[in-house]
This record gives structure tokens, C-alpha cells and sequence, in this order.
């Protein structure tokens, strides 16, 4: 096994990217990538912390819940999760994001990096009201890169086609598979009332 660890030794197996894959990066949000953003209702949010402990963390919601501040802010609510704050704390001492957005039917991606920054102004919260339900912060990114990504990793994947696509009973429920993870004596908690208890706190 040959590790490859200079950027020469790179360059000698891939080529050079076309004129084209480097033009198209922009520094600022341009009326494609605000239309991809109103479409899309899930994305992922990558951080880094100092010590170099990478995170990926999945965020999603109705088509456009990130919204556009303006051509170089982004902002995203943060509802109910599991509170391991993993990504939040990256930021905290690394505020260098990366984002990753998908829309349903389009092989196509959204690549967005920048700087990021957690709001809990009260004004900022209120964009995002549910009812009486507001999330408990905003992350507010700002954008350095955007980027169309092309479609060949979502066609091979057949993402959206469901030829791939498994029943979900061929995996043990996420409650059998955290019990076994945690040797917890508990019972563990079905598929069903997960789903429940899900729904219940979605927001």
C-alpha cells in the first residue's frame, strides 16, 4: 500500500481540474444558488475542531429553511436534537464551516463554505417561529465559497431512483442497536415508539 501524502503525488494520478470546475466558484450567493437554497430541504454542516476532530452533522426541514440574509449570510435554526452539540462546539473555537445541500429529484449538489457564528437573538429566532415554538439558536454563516457540484456521485448512487432503496426491517431498530452499543439493561425502545417519541419533538 503506497500513502500518498504530498500534493505532487496527488497531481500525479489525478489531473488537472478543467478551467471550468475552477470558474464557477463564486464568492457570493447568485440567483441559482438562492433558487437551489429555496428548494432544498436537507443539508449537511461540517465543522473542524482545533485539535483537528472533524465533524458532519445533518440538517433538514421544509424546502428553504435555510434562509438567505443576503448574498453573503446564510442562517439556519437549530431545533430539538440529541444536545452533543458536536458541530456547535467545533465552532466555538473553529468557526471555518462547510455545507453540503441536497434537493430531492436533482442530481446536482450545493457546496457552501465559510465562516459560521450561533445568534440567539431573539429578532433572528423569530424568522423560524413555529406557533409559540422557536428554535433555541441560529447559526449564521457567512459565505466565502459556493459552488455547483456536479451530478456523478448522486447518478452512481442512484439517490433518488429507489433502486437502492432497502426496507427499513433490515436493520434491528435504532433503540436495539444503541442498547447493544451501550450495554444497557433497559428495554430496548421499538421502532414505533421511536417514531413516536420523534414526532413529538420535532420542533
Amino acid at each position: 500500500m503506497a500513502i500518498i501524502a504530498t500534493p505532487q503525488q496527488l497531481r500525479q494520478i489525478y489531473p488537472q481540474p478543467r478551467e471550468r470546475s475552477l470558474k464557477k466558484q463564486l464568492a457570493r450567493l447568485d440567483p441559482y444558488a438562492r433558487r437551489f437554497l429555496e428548494l432544498s430541504p436537507f443539508c449537511v454542516l461540517c465543522t473542524q475542531s482545533l485539535d483537528g476532530r472533524a465533524d458532519a452533522s445533518p440538517k433538514g426541514d421544509a424546502p428553504g429553511f435555510v434562509r438567505v440574509e443576503d448574498d453573503t449570510h446564510l442562517l439556519i435554526p437549530d431545533w430539538p436534537g440529541n444536545n452533543r452539540l458536536d458541530s456547535f462546539s467545533n465552532l466555538l473555537s473553529n468557526p471555518a464551516v462547510g455545507l453540503l445541500f441536497l434537493v430531492p429529484g436533482i442530481d446536482e449538489s450545493l457546496r457552501v463554505n465559510g465562516r459560521g457564528e450561533l445568534r440567539d437573538d431573539l429578532e433572528l429566532r423569530q424568522l423560524f417561529a413555529r406557533g409559540e415554538r422557536l428554535p433555541l439558536t441560529v447559526l449564521r454563516v457567512e459565505v466565502e465559497e459556493v459552488f455547483l457540484h456536479c451530478a456523478k456521485a448522486l447518478m452512481r448512487s442512484k439517490l433518488w431512483s429507489g433502486e437502492y432503496r432497502v426496507e427499513r426491517s433490515l436493520l434491528p431498530s435504532m433503540g436495539e442497536m444503541i442498547k447493544a452499543q451501550t450495554g444497557s439493561a433497559d428495554p430496548a425502545e421499538t421502532q414505533e415508539q421511536m417514531l413516536e417519541r420523534y414526532h413529538k419533538t420535532l420542533y
